[in-house]
């Protein structure tokens, strides 16, 4: 049975850090606004590097977060949702978010879950039992039923399928240079061969180890890289026109191709449906 939520508070007080306690039931859920007393709070900020340990499952319904791991980066849109495994070190965007859910799910019951950082897709039923916990988090204990709801919903989560918004960073030093170049600048033009000189490898050299260290192509990554951003542009409401002019494609019709080919829609028709773009 879970107890009374802990008495201890994050640093300065207010509310009681529950992505911090180890007892209690195997999962706490919370709605997350733009209220500044709100423990999961969304709008558009930054949180910078930090952990929890409890593992965190969190979904916003319109605009974007960005996550950072060490693994590399991911986005999460509308309706997706992030897994970070409990004590993962993480740095966090939020674009435009004004309200969504997390469960904190402790290191136990994070066994059978993702080992790394993923987003995965979320269904009306892990919606709706999300729904149903967040209204139990201030219970003394909670209801044989509440248990077993909540083992659905972590079946539910480990069951999810994955979603390709991945960004997975090198660790080779030279690529990691390229790879950081690239994500802070990535309207920049330079060929693969260009890179490669520019950090001191030869092109075959630096085809080779970006495929075996990210599983993907430099091609391919550098595409994802503009991704990133054009989803943080998107979700914060800019022209498609401009996105696709400030990230280096010829026209909007090629940057709204390279989207479709990647999300089976168009940025508009994207956003539409899942509530992020106005």
């Amino acid at each position: 049975m879970a107890k009374k939520p802990a008495t201890k508070t994050e640093a300065g007080g207010g509310m009681p850090d529950l992505s911090e306690r180890a007892d209690g039931p195997a999962l706490i859920a919370l709605w997350g606004d733009d209220d500044a007393g709100n423990e999961f709070r969304l709008g558009t900020r930054e949180y910078d590097w930090h952990s929890h340990l409890r593992g965190q499952v969190f979904c916003v319904e319109s605009g974007l977060v960005h996550v950072r791991t060490a693994h590399g980066s991911w986005l999460l849109p509308p309706h997706r949702a992030g897994w970070l495994p409990p004590g993962e070190a993480h740095k966090v965007s939020i674009s435009g978010a004004m309200s969504g859910w997390s469960v904190l799910i402790t290191p136990q019951a994070s066994h059978e879950l993702p080992e790394r950082p993923c987003v995965i897709g979320i269904s009306e039923l892990m919606r709706a039992l999300v729904r149903r916990a967040v209204t139990w988090t201030d219970q003394a204990q909670l209801e044989p039923e509440q248990e077993r709801m909540i083992a659905v919903l972590l079946d539910e989560m480990r069951r999810a399928p994955h979603e390709p918004l991945h960004l997975p960073m090198p660790t080779d030093r030279r690529l990691l240079r390229i790879a950081t170049a690239i994500y802070e600048e990535p309207e920049n033009g330079r060929t693969m061969g260009e890179w490669a000189q520019w950090a001191g490898l030869s092109p075959r050299t630096l085809s080779r180890l970006f495929l075996a260290e990210t599983s993907v192509s430099f091609a391919q990554w550098r595409q994802q890289a503009r991704l990133v951003h054009a989803l943080e542009r998107l979700a914060r409401g800019e022209a498609v026109a401009d996105i696709a002019d400030a990230l280096g494609y010829a026209t909007p019709s090629n940057f709204i191709a390279m989207f479709r080919r990647s999300f089976g829609e168009s940025p508009a028709r994207y956003f539409a449906q899942r509530g992020g773009l106005r």
